[in-house]
């Protein structure tokens, strides 16, 4: 949610597909997807995208050749999560931008000690928020609210599993991807030090992650 293809710049994912989450419902974006990605493909999500590859995965399982899931959630909505998604809402129809509310939680999204290193990674992100828009963020907003329990479905699963958690996210904490794992046969667990955004802040270990994954 908010984020772009920068998301995975230096990950060694040149030439992958890179769609945008534009619907504002989960069932409509994953029709969106299956009609447009290739018949048989690998997929990795983070948050909200690893959220819909879940969706995915389990409408179209056979469409499917691994699954990347990254600082996301696999339970159903919370109405604490339902009143901060309206509250954006009603913040972004008051005139306030996507780049806006990305600022508000940045803490969040990276950091500290990642910000420190690198004095461009604040400017990326609220650069994702720009180029996302006040359109797409409501609709991604929107979308938040469809999400259903995939926690079950988990269990299906009978294909390569990557599950990655930054071990600083308090948006999606390890725990949540712990849970995730111990659902999914063979799943592998992994966390590098890092907030929510974990590509932004270790492109270089999680590209090796994920070549493994890719290979595997």
């Amino acid at each position: 949610m908010n984020c772009t293809a920068d998301l995975w710049t230096g990950c060694g994912l040149d030439g992958a597909l890179t769609p945008s989450l534009e619907e504002a419902d989960i069932d409509d974006q994953v029709d969106a997807l299956l009609d447009t990605l290739p018949p048989h493909f690998a997929l990795a999500g983070l948050s909200l995208g690893a959220i819909v590859a879940m969706a995915l995965t389990r409408r179209a399982p056979q469409r499917v050749a691994r699954l990347c899931l990254m600082s996301t959630n696999a339970k159903p909505p919370t109405e604490s999560q339902r009143q901060g998604w309206r509250a954006w809402q009603d913040r972004l129809a008051a005139g306030e931008t996507a780049r806006d509310l990305q600022h508000g939680i940045l803490d969040a999204l990276v950091s500290a000690p990642a910000r420190e290193r690198d004095p461009d990674l604040a400017g990326r992100v609220l650069r994702m928020g720009d180029d996302t828009g006040t359109v797409h963020l409501d609709a991604q907003l929107r979308m938040q609210g469809t999400r259903v329990d995939e926690s079950d479905a988990l269990a299906n699963l009978r294909i390569p599993v990557l599950v990655l958690s930054g071990a600083a996210d308090v948006i999606c904490p390890p725990s949540f991807h712990q849970d995730i794992a111990a659902r999914i046969p063979g799943a592998q667990l992994a966390s590098v030090d890092a907030g929510h955004l974990v590509p932004m802040e270790c492109p270089d270990e999680v590209g090796e992650l994920l070549g493994s994954w890719l290979e595997a």
